[in-house]
């Protein structure tokens, strides 16, 4: 029973079945293994993806590939952890091939494939046997390879195919690399099968052996055996390969991360304490519940701030690599500003700027873990020990996070404007609040573009060279220097500022989400994406009408004060 059980030993299937007292060809379904602990078995050591980590994220991270959520309803309506599929998967104590797991997203490819439309997932053998997909896949691969730009199809048909792989290697056990190389950290691990690269067969002997218990134990969902064993494994497969083996701290270092979810943790605080911020500010007094929002969003911070650390210890490096990174780190960054300026200017209205951004920022990322992966990667050669890309790419999102401070702030004002025009234009601490963030933003965005330009005249022996990332980011503090000389210069009024602090963040947006994400060219390639558009689409179209709402109301407001006949004057 079980690719993986045969992989270590001819025998272990009957060692298996002469444990469960069953035949090895029969059907009688194993035990119910939803009840166990799964921590000691997610402390091993996997590599995957180039980095050394626990199977706890190996896990995660393949479950989230494969179907786009973190966990898995089978057609029974169990649930599955993504520890439980990886080890069914790979012991084949479930009918994982005709179970609809497989994620396809775009609904062009689905009508190509001749699916229906309505139905996101898919079965194994179902996708496997359409020869449509594989001419695709083929197609893909060719014009990748002649480095030719690829339509929507043909790259969900690649994401498609690579989900396909993973699946076929999580069942057949190939995708398990527990057993450590020998000498060179750079090395590759292997799996049970292929231990004999590394060592002796005595000397894998016991683990062979800790192998087959853990996984007759978990077949009989016996949680204190299964336990056991996984932790004597993982000292077992340390002992073989001391140097190369990741420390005990580093895995549960990284186990802890993946379940304290620091970020869900701040998601729940971030809109309680926007709720009671805001209820405060609509009462107009309560100054307990001012304070006790604050609080709250004192200890959303927290938890935001940790997960990043928590993240950085992990990985060895700031988070500067992938969008979800930066959306984390920019969220923080935004209701961190919005602290700094409610500190300085006592005025609450910073974080009620601050923290709906925040709060949706994290939502995406919570929400879209196929457009935005949360896994850990190992650097790309360009951005190894780089100390002025490090500064470049954390000053920038930092700037981005002044933007999106100020785009808030411009949404509350904006309101304002289109409720009672009158007395949002007589609120100057308003407008002089907005300039101040503005300002800093500006400020950033130029420091951060100068140190792009030293960056790549180190990496790349040119200061400037248009690229697009380059060109975006000069036609955002353009706008932003527009907009800040305009409102000195006299061009507009301080409404006109507060529309500026809205509508320039769209060449934020495309600095930073359209040039990876819709054009994905250039020497960011690093970054690259898909997925998100519609979303991204929809913000906009929004925004742009609200604003032009705004814009009416303020504009029919001064038609109606400069046509109202002057009060006569009392003798």
């Amino acid at each position: 029973m079980g690719a993986l059980l045969v992989a270590i030993s001819h025998s272990a299937a009957s060692a298996l079945a002469a444990a469960t007292g069953q035949d090895p060809q029969s059907n009688i379904p194993p035990a119910d293994t939803s009840g166990l602990n799964f921590h000691q078995f997610g402390l091993l050591a996997v590599q995957d993806g180039g980095r050394r980590k626990p199977i706890d994220t190996f896990a995660r991270e393949t479950l989230i590939r494969i179907t786009g959520r973190s966990t898995y309803s089978d057609k029974t309506g169990r649930k599955w952890e993504p520890n439980d599929f990886v080890l069914s998967a790979s012991l084949e104590t479930h009918d994982w091939r005709s179970e609809p797991m497989v994620l396809i997203s775009l609904g062009k490819l689905k009508e190509q494939l001749g699916l229906d439309k309505t139905q996101r997932r898919f079965s194994f053998e179902q996708l496997v046997a359409l020869p449509e997909l594989q001419r695709l896949t083929n197609e893909g691969h060719s014009l990748k390879r002649a480095e030719k730009p690829l339509d929507r199809e043909q790259q969900e048909a690649l994401t498609v195919s690579d989900r396909l792989a993973l699946l076929a290697n999580a069942m057949n056990g190939s995708a398990l690399l527990i057993v450590p190389a020998l000498k060179s950290e750079t090395e590759a691990w292997v799996g049970p099968p292929e231990f004999s690269r590394y060592y002796s067969e005595t000397q894998f002997a016991p683990i062979q052996i800790q192998l087959q218990t853990m996984a007759i134990s978990y077949v009989q969902a016996d949680g204190f055996n299964f336990s056991r064993v996984a932790s004597q494994l993982r000292e077992s497969l340390r002992a073989l390969s001391p140097s190369i083996y990741p420390r005990d701290r580093q895995l549960r270092l990284e186990y802890s991360y993946n379940h304290f979810e620091a970020f869900y943790r701040a998601i729940w605080f971030y809109g309680l304490a926007f709720l009671v911020l805001l209820l405060a500010h609509l009462r107009g007094s309560g100054r307990l519940l001012r304070n006790s929002g604050v609080a709250i969003a004192i200890l959303a911070l927290a938890f935001h701030a940790t997960g990043i650390v928590m993240r950085c210890l992990i990985a060895g490096r700031p988070p500067v690599t992938n969008m979800y990174e930066s959306i984390i780190w920019v969220s923080f960054a935004v209701s961190f500003f919005g602290m700094i300026f409610f500190v300085r200017y006592r005025t609450p209205v910073y974080l009620l700027a601050a923290l709906p951004v925040t709060l949706v920022a994290l939502l995406l990322v919570h929400q879209m873990p196929i457009a935005m992966p949360s896994s850990i990667d190992p650097l790309v050669p360009v951005l190894r020990d780089n100390f002025w890309l490090t500064i470049h790419v954390l000053t920038i999102t930092l700037s981005y996070a002044a933007f999106a401070l100020a785009m808030g702030f411009g949404h509350i004002l904006l309101w304002r404007y289109a409720r009672n025009p009158a007395i949002a234009r007589a609120d100057s601490p308003m407008h002089f609040w907005l300039y101040r963030v503005l300002q800093l933003g500006v400020l950033l965005l130029a420091a951060g573009t100068i140190l792009g330009g030293v960056w790549a005249n180190y990496s790349w022996g040119r200061f400037w060279g248009w690229d697009p990332k380059e060109t975006w980011a000069l036609i955002a503090l353009l706008c932003y220097l527009t907009a800040l000389h305009g409102r000195l210069a006299g061009w507009w009024t301080e409404f006109g500022l507060v529309v500026a602090s809205v509508i320039c963040f769209l060449a934020v947006l495309m600095a930073w989400y359209g040039v990876n994400f819709v054009l994905g060219k250039g020497l960011h390639s690093y970054g690259f994406g898909i997925g998100g558009e519609t979303y991204v689409a929809t913000f906009v179209l929004l925004d742009l009408l609200f604003v032009g709402f705004a814009i009416w109301r303020y504009r029919s407001s001064k038609q109606a004060t400069a046509e109202r006949p002057a009060e006569p004057v009392a003798a």
